[in-house]
């Protein structure tokens, strides 16, 4: 690590620390050449594919963006703001295991609801019939099938 004061190269680790997260190092060095302390911070880079719209444009993944679809969905319905956050964290967490640079509006809208359905059979309705553009009664009677527990195969 280079001194901010002198730019000597040769600087030592004088105390390390986690924050209360345990997810930043803290670390308090010194610089050989010229004894001033200065103080690092590491994290680690969480990078996000970049998201390819049909038109075939290339967009930065949005949480917000995420997190507004999700609760659009789920207005008026009883499922609370934990469990909305747990369900954006559940999509981040999936796109970051894959390591894929890349993921299709396709893709991440297959993610949603996925866990719309877990969350809200009447919010994943909602956001199905927008998402897959039904084209007539028989499409969301198909979706409404798909969800209902009288009407599941056993």
């Amino acid at each position: 690590m280079k001194c901010p004061f002198c730019g000597a190269e040769d600087t030592a680790v004088a105390d390390t620390r986690l924050n209360d997260e345990g997810d930043v190092v803290r670390r308090r060095r010194k610089c050989n050449a010229c004894d001033k302390r200065f103080t690092t911070y590491e994290r680690a880079e969480i990078q996000l594919p970049q998201v390819v719209k049909k038109n075939g444009l290339r967009t930065e993944f949005k949480r917000e963006k995420l997190r507004a679809s999700l609760e659009l969905a789920l207005r008026k319905r009883p499922v609370s703001i934990e469990a909305i956050d747990a369900a954006v964290a559940d999509i981040e967490e999936r796109l970051l295991s894959a390591g894929e640079r890349e993921v299709t509006t396709q893709q991440l809208g297959e993610l949603v609801m996925r866990e719309l359905k877990k969350l809200d059979k009447v919010a994943y309705i909602r956001f199905a019939s927008v998402y897959r553009n039904f084209e007539d009664v028989d499409a969301f009677s198909r979706a409404i099938r798909e969800v209902s527990p009288a009407t599941k195969k056993k």
